[in-house]
């Protein structure tokens, strides 16, 4: 059990501020964060060139260290001892809110495991500015973030989003946006969506509508800066949510499916789809190759 009171007298160790950052727009960033980055000892960023930009421009100057996924293990260490020894530290990510699809949860995990106090301002984070904007349902909803980009984990997280009843949020970069709505149609339908790009920024922009209108935009719209996807929950009562993924295909179109997405052989592509379909092989086979 961790109790912690995060306004009493600060005792001998320091606090670990967890604190958003502009996610574009500059003016993103609330008082009490600029604040917090003036009176900290040190500030623990996931780029130190990026942050660098932010304290110029707020006129701050503070000690900084570099805390990104490829340091993880060894800065871990050296940031607890700084606390321990009664320095105040902040954690910052390039945009938004740390630990959201960036490396500081681990950093705040063992900060707590050694008992020592996390404090966490509001303040900028795409995902929420997304799903309140795109015009979806906000009473519930599920974050992802990014999708795998192997085939073979990508296919099991949507298929778990397909049964999904909450609005859904993920994270995309401009370089995958396409495929990435050619699968969410393919798995979970013609589904009402919202893209976001460029929030808070000049060229902030919302698509709204079907999957296939919002796909059929990515032909002439502009694909550009990161996007946050939001996604219509499965409309059907939740009892009827167990149905597989391919059961409106036919076999051909199953098989083709592992093919093409897979890239399996014709023959292992046979394989899965008697097992998905409780079937023999020798049916698939005589529907794929004879029929």
């Amino acid at each position: 059990m961790n109790k912690q009171k995060s306004f009493e007298d600060k005792g001998p160790a320091g606090i670990l501020y967890v604190v958003p950052t502009p996610i574009g727009n500059l003016e993103d960033i609330t008082i009490r964060g600029l604040n917090t980055l003036k009176s900290v000892d040190l500030i623990a960023a996931e780029d130190t060139r990026n942050t660098k930009k932010l304290l110029t421009h707020f006129d701050i100057h503070c000690s900084m260290v570099s805390y990104h996924e490829h340091s993880q293990d060894s800065r871990v260490a050296h940031l607890i001892s700084q606390l321990k020894n009664g320095k105040d530290v902040a954690l910052v990510s390039d945009a938004g809110m740390p630990a959201i699809s960036d490396p500081g949860a681990p950093l705040i995990q063992a900060v707590l495991a050694e008992e020592l106090s996390v404090v966490v301002l509001p303040g900028a984070n795409a995902a929420l500015c997304a799903l309140v904007g795109s015009g979806l349902a906000t009473d519930q909803f599920y974050f992802f973030g990014f999708l795998p980009r192997k085939n073979k984990e990508r296919k099991r997280a949507l298929q778990r989003l397909q049964r999904q009843n909450s609005t859904v949020i993920l994270y995309e970069s401009p370089y995958r946006l396409t495929e990435t709505l050619e699968d969410i149609h393919f798995y979970l339908g013609n589904r009402q969506i919202a893209i976001a790009r460029e929030l808070t920024k000049r060229f902030e922009e919302y698509v709204r509508g079907t999957i296939e209108e919002v796909m059929n935009w990515t032909k002439t719209g502009t694909i550009k800066g990161e996007f946050c996807i939001v996604i219509e929950g499965n409309p059907e009562e939740s009892d009827n949510q167990e149905e597989a993924w391919w059961e409106k295909l036919t076999i051909n179109q199953h098989v083709d499916y592992y093919i093409e997405k897979d890239q399996l052989s014709s023959k292992m592509a046979i394989k899965q789809v008697a097992e998905d379909r409780k079937i023999s092989k020798r049916d698939v086979y005589q529907s794929y190759h004879v029929e």
